[in-house]
Parts: structure tokens; C-alpha cells; sequence
């Protein structure tokens, strides 16, 4: 059930980063990649400044900034 919920949140992060980042999406299930990728990379870089804890939506949060993130980051390589 747990990655179920990995997945969910990841698809929601996805989205979310895509809303965040106009121009940059990769569609919805590029997107929903991109959001369990930068959910993955989010929570990382949660962890190394020390920002934990929290429910599903402190979560969804940390994953659509991962998400950001790497759909930034994946802009400039395109480019």
C-alpha cells in the first residue's frame, strides 16, 4: 500500500510541478514521472536541510518543489 501512496503523491507532485513550471511539461504522464523523480530528489533535499515530518500534504509539498526542480533543471539541458 505504500507505494501506492508513493505513486499517488508522485502523480500529484507531477502535476502540480508541471502547474508551477508553464511551458516546461513533459504532458500528464511525463509529468507524473518527472513528480515521482522529484518527489525521490525533494525528499533528498529535504533531508540534507533538515526539514522533516509532516502529513501526506507536507509530502506533496516536498515532492511538487522537487518536482520544480528538476523540471528547471531539465530546461536548461533542453535549450
Amino acid at each position: 500500500m505504500e507505494f501506492f501512496y508513493f505513486l499517488l503523491i508522485g502523480a500529484i507532485s507531477g502535476w502540480l510541478g508541471g502547474q508551477l513550471w508553464k511551458g516546461s511539461g513533459f504532458g500528464l504522464f511525463g509529468n507524473i514521472i518527472v513528480g515521482i523523480i522529484g518527489g525521490i530528489f525533494g525528499g533528498w533535499l529535504a533531508s540534507k536541510f533538515g526539514i522533516g515530518g509532516g502529513g501526506l500534504l507536507w509530502q506533496i509539498i516536498i515532492a511538487a518543489v522537487g518536482a520544480w526542480i528538476l523540471l528547471f533543471l531539465i530546461s536548461l539541458f533542453k535549450k
